[in-house]
């Protein structure tokens, strides 16, 4: 059996930058621990996988070690496979997944993705996200993640984690964010206890990155950049429940996978 692979750099529009993520179209659902172990193997924070149905696709994202409920990169990325290399007629696409239904749209060179909004609310820092930061956050909240906020930009830069500290958080992982110097905001997200100690351009981040800073900014579009090692460049708005993830994507690989039976 072979299965069609791509290799899409998202939220970019160059090689070698923003969030590699693998993409592999089926004509069925296979088996779970295939899935997972495909994954393993690809070693990307992200493979996902989609089945074409009636109105759409059924989609899903793993991560080398499990099966995750959201995924903006990878789903930034299937959506580009689907518009360049599968004769997508339309210029939307509707996703059924694990957070419900998930639409991308192709508008001037950017495809735009409509996701769940997750405002993060304010908590107490756990001792074990301070130590494994290594410095103390000016606020913390959190939603699916942690969100710890910081002073300026160069903090976020400087950031040295460690890593076998935040794997022990209780929650998937932690966004630290700043306000930008010639973005809206700046971030970075770790999530070490999914198999991903950095993650360089998080989509779904921003679902919670977005109603915060809107309501911080006083303003619903938001131009952001992920300062990770490889970057990365996303536009957020803010549109009430819901917020539109914007960005660019590129192909870097093609080719398939061999199973042998």
């Amino acid at each position: 059996m072979k299965i069609p692979i791509y290799q899409i750099d998202a939220f970019t529009s160059r090689i070698f930058s923003g969030n590699p993520a693998a993409v592999c179209p089926l004509k069925r659902w296979l088996e779970d621990s295939l899935l997972q172990a495909i994954a393993q193997e690809n070693n990307l924070s992200e493979t996902a996988f989609f089945v074409p149905e009636k109105n759409g696709y059924h989609i899903r994202w793993f991560t080398p070690v499990a099966e995750v409920d959201l995924c903006g990169h990878a789903t930034l990325a299937t959506a580009f496979v689907i518009f360049t290399h599968l004769e997508q007629s339309s210029a939307e696409i509707i996703f059924r997944s694990r957070s419900g239904r998930l639409t991308v749209v192709q508008e001037k060179g950017l495809l735009s993705m409509d996701f769940p909004s997750q405002p993060p609310v304010p908590c107490k820092a756990p001792k074990t996200l301070i130590d494994g930061l290594g410095r103390e956050p000016v606020e913390v909240l959190r939603s699916e993640d942690y969100v710890a906020v910081f002073s300026g930009e160069n903090d976020i830069v400087d950031l040295h984690p460690d890593m076998e500290m935040l794997r022990k958080l209780d929650l998937r992982g932690v966004m630290v964010t700043a306000k930008g110097g010639n973005v809206d905001f700046v971030s970075r997200f770790f999530a070490p206890k999914f198999g991903v100690d950095e993650d360089p351009v998080t989509g779904s981040a921003h679902c919670a990155l977005t109603p915060y800073w809107a309501g911080r900014l006083n303003k619903k579009n938001l131009h952001a950049h992920q300062v990770s090692q490889r970057g990365g460049e996303l536009f957020c708005k803010d549109c009430g429940d819901r917020v539109s993830i914007s960005g660019r994507a590129v192909m870097f690989m093609e080719g398939s996978i061999t199973i042998l039976t």
